[in-house]
């Protein structure tokens, strides 16, 4: 679909405006394509209609000369809702793609009903130091013979861009995003916070986050009642592990997603 002078790859699992349930737009992480989602749309398509795309560079969708930000992938995710007639979709990104999802609740708040962080930090900082360097580093030699190089490849046979593509996501890597406590508190949306205990998020980042987004609420925690705005998941596992914990993962996001209140049994 021609999308702010891309032709973005995008796929959708179900029927659009059918159903009450908003659909779930999934955003992959960096350097990862709509392929690498299928066991996330296999989960959630049985109940909610599911979208997916390949960001600018990634998969499918070829590179431009746009430099490779946040802001504009998230512009990206909008434009694409709205040519699919979406007035409001929950949200869910991994790691890179769980920044987007942030900007695209705070740029385009009207679209984004509930928003669900996988992995995710909203400022450069977040980030364990080694992780950071890592992107510093990350050139094109480091991604040769890899599945990324592969799939650049198979949509544009042309080693040069590549390398251009590589060096935009290393700078892209090293830049990140900054995103203020204030547009923090600021996003509407309901949110679930996810990470792992040994993520390349900083621990007390994902809790900040939770916090900021109207968790650790004394008031609400004492109530033992109704759906709190935020939710905190964490699993003892790695940046990388927890993508493969849909299993685990999956029911948690669901009932998020659908309002289910927190049960309370009767000890007392």
């Amino acid at each position: 679909m021609p999308i702010n002078g891309l032709s973005l790859y995008h796929e959708v699992y179900g029927e659009l405006g059918t159903s009450e349930t908003a659909p779930l737009l999934l955003i992959p992480g960096a350097y990862m394509a709509a392929d690498s989602m299928g066991q996330w749309v296999s989960a959630f398509a049985g109940t909610r209609t599911v979208i997916v795309f390949d960001q600018q560079g990634h998969g499918r969708t070829p590179d431009t000369s746009r430099e490779l930000s946040y802001p504009h992938f998230a512009d990206d995710a909008a434009a694409l809702l709205r040519a699919l007639k979406v007035e409001r979709a929950d949200v869910m990104g991994y790691s890179q793609g769980g920044g987007v999802a942030l900007q695209l609740a705070l740029r385009h708040p009207t679209l984004v009903n509930k928003l669900v962080t996988l992995s995710a930090a909203y400022r450069r900082d977040g980030w364990y130091p080694w992780v950071v360097e890592g992107a510093e580093d990350s050139g094109t030699p480091w991604w040769a013979g890899t599945s990324v190089e592969k799939a650049f490849l198979a949509h544009t046979p042309d080693a040069t861009a590549l390398e251009a593509y590589l060096e935009k996501m290393r700078v892209f890597g090293n830049d990140d995003q900054y995103i203020s406590d204030s547009e923090m508190r600021s996003i509407a949306a309901k949110t679930l916070v996810i990470a792992g205990d040994m993520d390349d998020v900083k621990p007390e980042h994902t809790l900040a986050m939770f916090k900021l987004r109207g968790g650790a609420d004394a008031t609400a925690a004492m109530s033992w009642a109704g759906v709190p705005a935020a939710r905190l998941v964490i699993l003892p596992t790695t940046h990388v592990g927890i993508f493969g914990e849909s299993a685990v993962l999956v029911p948690m996001v669901s009932a998020f997603l659908d309002d289910v209140t927190p049960t309370t049994p009767d000890l007392f």
